[in-house]
């Protein structure tokens, strides 16, 4: 597979090839509609399904995630929902 990688996401030049890692554990969540337009927006970046880029996410957190800014949003999202009647 060739990929070119342009302004950060990955450009197709050849059809990528399925992917079948097995993932282990099954589990259903609900996400708000902002957090799944993000998750759709990752998966199309990645050429990947929601359930990879969930793996990804998770198995390599201390790399794609600060987690400084991970409390301070967790804190936000906290005070937001207090707020609400």
């Amino acid at each position: 597979m060739v990929t070119d990688l342009t302004e950060g996401s990955i450009n197709r030049k050849e059809p990528v090839p399925r992917h079948h890692k097995p993932l282990e554990k099954r589990f259903h969540a609900r996400l708000s509609e902002a957090a799944y337009a993000n998750l759709r927006k990752l998966a199309e970046r990645s050429c990947l399904g929601n359930n990879y880029v969930l793996t990804v996410i998770l198995e390599d957190m201390d790399r794609v995630l600060d987690l400084t800014a991970f409390d301070t949003a967790v804190k936000d999202m906290l005070d937001r929902h207090r707020k609400e009647p």
